[in-house]
């Protein structure tokens, strides 16, 4: 599978990074890189654990990045779960964090078909 067609199967932004980062090797050494990003799994923990604040944290340096990798699929839920995370509070975030779970995982899948 090409870089290409992983941001493809993710629903990401591949002309939008390619215009940024010029060709594809440098695109797919950063979402490779993104593979070990602990974002997500802080943004999890802190939620389990019921801090907001590092929740909120978490879900913005995850949509940051995923801004500039072009995963507009994990972008988009993840700035409006930022959003929603803004104030610090905790209510009503579970349908946001579950798309930002579902679009995570469907990136993590489609980048490990190109991580060799």
């Amino acid at each position: 599978m090409t870089v290409r067609e992983s941001y493809e199967k993710m629903g990401a932004n591949y002309d939008g990074v390619l215009s940024r980062l010029g060709n594809e090797m440098p695109i797919k050494k950063f979402a490779v890189k993104f593979l070990k990003d602990p974002s997500f799994q802080d943004l999890t923990d802190a939620i389990e654990q019921g801090d907001a604040e590092r929740a909120f944290r978490a879900a913005h340096t995850l949509k940051g990045i995923c801004l500039n990798l072009g995963f507009d699929n994990l972008y988009k839920p993840g700035e409006a779960l930022t959003e929603k995370l803004r104030g610090r509070e905790l209510n009503g975030y579970e349908a946001l964090y579950a798309e930002v779970k579902n679009q995570y995982n469907k990136t993590v899948e489609a980048i490990n078909e190109i991580a060799e």
